[in-house]
């Protein structure tokens, strides 16, 4: 693991901090083999449930690639597994929080895009602004299937910041909190989620992603297929029979 990414445990919950402060969490090559190192490790670890994505410092979450590094090495088309991105380039089958503190602008915007879920400070903002310094922006498609094409458009032709309550009006965070209260405010969403049915949880998410891939019918068989294995588990018989005993489910996984 890299220094310039932390690792934290709490329960069945890892949280992967940008840890770049003084640079506002800028996306170096620590980061970057960071990052790897950290999906790697929520991945295969079967105690860990959700994870969640924040940044170190007030300022910002992170504020896309450190150009400074870039000038220097005359980085041209990155290759495609210059970043690690979820679904994309690194396969994840958890559910991922990010937690937005601060500035979320260009990569920045990214690695937040990538994950399933967002929590926003209060003083965070979000802007595509490869156009003000001549790069681009392959990774932009997904947002199509979270923002209104126009709103969209305005964004990647104009680099200019989107608040994060203008964000929540249009759905693209979840929620927004105050600054001091969003490391809880995160925790206690993933807390939730990691108390469900693992198999459900899973499931679900992969429903999600494939229902943008597809029409109604399709999408409707696949997660009739997707489902079967979830109806046929263990935690499908436990589920019921907890509820019928009040008391918690005691979930297998299986």
């Amino acid at each position: 693991m890299s220094e310039d990414v932390l690792f934290e445990v709490e329960g069945p919950v890892a949280i992967v901090t940008l840890n770049r402060p003084a640079r506002l969490n800028a996306i170096s090559s620590g980061i970057r083999s960071g990052l790897a190192a950290a999906w790697q490790r929520f991945e295969q670890d079967d105690a860990l449930k959700v994870a969640i994505l924040t940044g170190s410092g007030e300022k910002a979450f992170c504020a896309g690639m450190d150009l400074k590094e870039a000038a220097a090495t005359g980085i041209g088309v990155p290759p495609h597994n210059f970043l690690p991105v979820l679904g994309d380039n690194v396969h994840v089958s958890k559910p991922v929080i990010a937690a937005v503190n601060g500035y979320a602008y260009a990569g920045g915007w990214l690695l937040a895009q990538q994950c399933d879920l967002c929590i926003a400070s209060e003083n965070a903002s979000f802007a595509i602004t490869e156009v003000k310094v001549g790069r681009g922006v392959p990774w932009a498609p997904p947002l199509i299937h979270m923002l209104p094409q126009r709103v969209m458009m305005e964004l990647l032709l104009t680099g200019a910041p989107l608040s994060a309550r203008r964000a929540l009006e249009l759905g693209y965070v979840n929620a927004v909190v105050p600054l001091d209260k969003l490391r809880a405010a995160a925790l206690q969403m993933a807390s939730t989620i990691a108390h469900n049915a693992p198999l459900t949880v899973r499931a679900a998410r992969e429903l999600v992603y494939l229902s943008t891939e597809m029409g109604r019918s399709a999408a409707l068989q696949a997660g009739r297929h997707l489902f079967e294995a979830v109806y046929m588990s263990e935690d499908a018989r436990e589920g019921p029979r907890a509820f019928a005993e009040k008391r918690q489910p005691n979930w297998q996984g299986r």
